[in-house]
Parts: structure tokens; sequence; C-alpha cells
């Protein structure tokens, strides 16, 4: 027997308004192959490819997750242990090589590399950047940032004003700043790429211990507190600066990036959890790396596809976050 349903009018059209449920994030892993690989940082090109140092082998790989390949090139310096990577706005990839003081340079065409020397005031470069056709990094080792220029090859490099403060992450703010993470003491930096003059910010707690950081768009500086177990955001304007405990009690919050969700994510590295953290209503949300031992270092948000990507430190993996349109 047929039975017909008249539904109230409207009902239908209220029904197909009712947002589909969002599927909780989860960290999708790809294996890397070469034996004995240590993926340290991972960079996003424009086509939503990635780019990844092996600091271990001395490789710089490439990974194209729509069909999983990977393809790795040998640095020309032998144990040059490459550390960070980032894409240039013209597409060349640039990794410090840390183990021989050097920075490095890729043509994703052909995979061919070249090397710029840099002086012994940078001896052991760190974090790259591409800021103003300049290529900036950290020296964590030496106390020291500097800047190259790929025209000439020639590099300047600057003193921390604080002795032994450790410059770490380093990020361009939107105002055209640049902002350091200082992880041995209690600040932030904010560099003026015309001179290369910092102004720091002390964070109030004295055993902060800053590592990596972001900016959003409204010029806040967000920060992954190593050293206390805290994610922080600045307000450079004020000097205000205000900070959230990690949900774990032995947390080492590390990598952090700002999402295409508009939350703020980061790892902690001692609890193999990545955090998201929304600051609209400042509640955290977690997701567990599938791979233990997992150490996220640095993170990159792909903003195109709305993924964030992950090296997964210790776990020979790359991870991916897909978070949703």
């Amino acid at each position: 027997m047929r039975v017909n349903i008249l539904l109230p009018a409207g009902f239908v059209a209220a029904l197909a308004a009712v947002p589909a449920p969002t599927m909780p994030p989860v960290v999708v892993e790809y294996v890397i192959p070469r034996p004995g690989n240590f993926p340290h940082d991972p960079a996003v090109a424009k086509d939503g490819t990635v780019w990844y140092t092996d600091q271990r082998n001395s490789y710089i790989g490439h990974l194209d997750p729509s069909s999983g390949k990977i393809v790795d090139y040998p640095t020309p310096t032998s144990g040059s242990g490459p550390h960070g990577i980032t894409v240039a706005p013209d597409g060349y990839v640039w990794y410090t090589g840390q183990g021989a003081g050097l920075l490095g340079r890729v043509d994703p065409r052909t995979g061919k590399i070249v090397e710029f020397a840099l002086p012994d005031e940078a001896r052991n470069p760190h974090t790259p950047i591409v800021h103003q056709g300049k290529v900036w990094f950290t020296d964590a080792n030496n106390n020291s940032y500097g800047r190259l220029d790929p025209q000439t090859g020639m590099a300047k490099v600057y003193q921390a004003p604080t002795s032994e403060s450790v410059p770490y992450g380093i990020v361009s703010a939107p105002d055209g700043s640049i902002w350091i993470a200082m992880l041995g003491t209690n600040k932030l930096g904010r560099v003026n790429p015309a001179d290369g003059a910092m102004k720091e910010f002390v964070l109030p707690a004295k055993d902060a211990r800053p590592r990596r950081l972001q900016v959003g768009g409204d010029g806040t500086v967000w920060y992954t507190d190593y050293g206390r177990g805290y994610l922080g955001a600045l307000d450079p304007k004020t000097g205000k600066v205000r900070e959230w405990k990690s949900p774990s009690e032995n947390a080492g919050p590390y990598g952090i990036a700002i999402g295409t969700d508009g939350r703020i994510w980061y790892c902690e590295s001692r609890s193999n959890t990545m955090v998201a953290f929304d600051p609209k209503t400042e509640k955290m949300e977690t997701v567990k790396i599938p791979t233990a031992t997992a150490i996220v270092r640095h993170m990159q948000t792909d903003s195109t596809h709305h993924r964030i990507w992950l090296a997964l430190s210790g776990t020979g993996r790359l991870g991916k976050i897909e978070l949703g349109n």
C-alpha cells in the first residue's frame, strides 16, 4: 500500500539548509621510503606539492600528495644536514644546510641545487624565510640572524641584542616586519628588514621559552612556549600577552601554524598530539598523531587546499590534516 506523506511548507528547504555533520580532524601519514630518513621541516608549493628536508641523509624531498609519489635529491655538499625549508614566490625552494654553514636553492623543474656559503657568524643556519626578495634565516647556535641576497650571493649577519638568546623560529608579518622567537630567553624579536635592527618584546614569565611563532592577519603574534607548556599571544601595539595552558601536563609545545579554519594549530612534542585552539571560544581540541614518537618541529598551512602539513620527525613520515572548506 502506498502512503503519501505531506510535509509542512518550507520543511524540505529547512532540512536542506542544515549543514552536514563535520568529521573530526585526523592526521593522515605519508611514509618516506628512503632508509634512515629524518624529515625536519615541510614547505608547500603553489601546486599543493610538499617539499621537505631529510636532515639525516642530507636530501631534499618532494611529495605529490595526489599520487603519493616521492622524489628526493641529494644535497651537493655531503653531510650538509638540511634543517629548515621554504618555497619562494618564484617557486624556487630554499633550505638551510645547518651542518655545513650554507643555504641551498633547488630548481623545482630540474631538481638542480645551487649552494651559497654563509659567513662564520652564521655557520649553523636554522630556519629560512623569503621576504622582500631576500632569504632571511636564524642561527640558533651563534645568537645571530641574517639575510642573503640571491642576486649577489652576499650575506649580512646580525647579532641578537641579548646574549645566548637562541634565535629560533622566524616568520614575516603582514606589516612587512620579521619576527623571531628567542628560545634561550623570555623574549620575542621584531626585525626591521630595511636595516636588520631588532626590537625585543619581553614576555611576563621569566621562564617562558618561545620556540616557534606565527603572525595573524591582525598582527597578533602567536607562539609556542616550549619551556612552560603554554600557547601565547602577543599584541605588539600594546605589549599585552595572553596565554593558555596546553592540555597535556608534559606538553613541550613546538611547531605552530594558523589554519584556514581560523584556529591556531600546534604540536605537543612530548605527547604525540596536535592541538587546535579557537581564539574566539578559547577552546582546545586535541588530535592524536597515529604513529608514536612523532615530533612536529615545523608545520605549514596550504591555504589553497585548506590543509596543514607536518614533518613527523622520528617516524620517517610526513603528516597532513584536512581542514575543510
